[in-house]
């Protein structure tokens, strides 16, 4: 069975960071281009990023272009995402998934346990 559990979210004040941290099993992580997604407040899914298997192509939305990093550690399971300069708009429930493309519709199954982040003064 594939489980997903992100963690790290919290409360931050604008301009703050914060580190997300998703643990997988069920499935070959090593080998799976993977996603950070995210759902705001009465929107649908938007896909944030994505990492290759072995982390050598990275890719991000233009919204968190050159403040999130997305990271990956294969011999835990691990996958990271990292961010900085907060703004409100990034309040969102946010969830790791196997890379299924760009849009955020393609995730409304497949993801899992999300974890909130809250950006707010």
């Amino acid at each position: 069975e594939v489980q997903l559990v992100a963690s790290g979210g919290g409360l931050v004040q604008p301009g703050g960071s914060l580190r997300l941290s998703c643990t997988a099993s069920g499935f070959r992580f090593s080998a799976t281009t993977m996603a950070w997604v995210r759902q705001a407040p009465g929107k649908g899914l938007e896909w944030v990023s994505f990492i290759t298997n072995g982390g050598h192509r990275t890719a991000y939305a233009e919204s968190v272009e050159g403040r999130f990093t997305i990271s990956r550690n294969n011999a835990e399971n691990t996958l990271f995402l990292q961010m900085n300069n907060l703004k409100p708009d990034d309040t969102a429930i946010y969830y790791c998934a196997k890379y299924v493309g760009l849009s955020g519709r393609n995730y409304d199954s497949g993801r899992g346990q999300g974890t909130q982040v809250t950006v707010s003064s």
